[in-house]
């Protein structure tokens, strides 16, 4: 995978609405937004979660878990939360059937993060 591009975006408008994550939060999330559209086109809140579960990982291995909680995100709640400020601040559209609750327990961060690299 490429490396992710920081500089692209600021999210400086979101961040300052919602100062709960990281910018580079939001360019991780893009990130994936961006490569699953090409891919997919529509794309579900499960196709976001892994691809960000993906991207994360491959970027930063096991102090992935670190740096999310550090961006601010603890569970796919967080990245729900993220998507839909995307949506608010249009650098991403919605289906009506799109909904944030999508995101509520996709997979639990620490275990998603860390379990690969424990012995």
């Amino acid at each position: 995978m490429d490396e992710i591009n920081f500089d692209a975006d600021s999210f400086a408008d979101i961040t300052a609405k919602d100062p709960r994550y990281d910018a580079r939060s939001y360019a991780l999330l893009m990130d994936c937004v961006h490569f699953l559209g090409r891919e997919r086109g529509h794309m579900s809140s499960c196709d976001i979660m892994d691809e960000f579960k993906e991207r994360a990982l491959d970027q930063y291995g096991p102090m992935a878990y670190t740096v999310l909680r550090e961006w601010g995100l603890a569970s796919t709640e967080d990245i729900g939360e993220m998507m839909f400020n995307l949506v608010e601040f249009n650098r991403v559209r919605k289906d009506d059937e799109d909904q944030q609750e999508d995101f509520c327990g996709g997979y639990d961060f620490e275990e998603a993060f860390l379990g690969p690299y424990r012995a």
